[in-house]
């Protein structure tokens, strides 16, 4: 499997190496993959995770590729090394997000996982890892931030949630992808 770029294999082009890190950079409104394209041609190695959803419009679904967290790009980089505050003048980038003038880092383990649950597709399969019994998050849709129980896996797609909802557990069929373990 290639990356975007074309010739190198994600785990290795998104591997860490000497005292490089993640950073976040905010992107401007649906900005997101010019942003990644203008990085990548400046030299860094950004990753903007996108996951497959089903939308319903007009009584209809289908599938779309949404990005996992809009308006955000990770990039790797050394901060003694590299030209980082380029970034903030990339095209589609608003900025990069700093404290105290320096960027700030994203703890590793939260991106590697996002990469390890890459498809073949090269989208995040989230909700991968999900176990009858387990406490979890909505992270997208109507409910959105709710937590609650996963009571049941129906099929790849669905599953049942009994969702804390003003002090008593609703049960509500969601897809599987809007649920984070929590």
């Amino acid at each position: 499997m290639t990356d975007v770029a074309g010739a190198r294999e994600p785990s290795d082009y998104l591997k860490l190496r000497g005292r490089e890190q993640w950073y976040v950079a905010q992107t401007l409104y649906h900005r997101e993959k010019i942003a990644e394209l203008h990085l990548r041609a400046q030299g860094f190695r950004p990753f903007f995770p996108q996951f497959r959803r089903t939308v319903r419009h007009a009584r209809k679904l289908r599938q779309v590729v949404a990005p996992i967290f809009p308006g955000y790009i990770f990039v790797i980089f050394d901060t003694e090394r590299d030209r980082w505050h380029s970034i903030n003048g990339t095209v589609g980038v608003s900025r990069l997000l700093t404290a105290l003038k320096r960027p700030v880092p994203v703890p590793g383990d939260v991106v590697q996982a996002l990469i390890g649950a890459i498809d073949v597709s090269g989208c995040v399969v989230l909700g991968a890892d999900l176990r009858v019994g387990q406490a979890v998050r909505v992270v997208a849709g109507p409910f959105a931030g709710g937590l609650g129980v996963l009571e049941r896996l129906d099929g790849k797609k669905r599953v049942r949630v009994l969702l804390n909802i003003m002090g008593g557990q609703t049960p509500l069929m969601i897809d599987r992808a809007a649920l984070a373990a929590a």
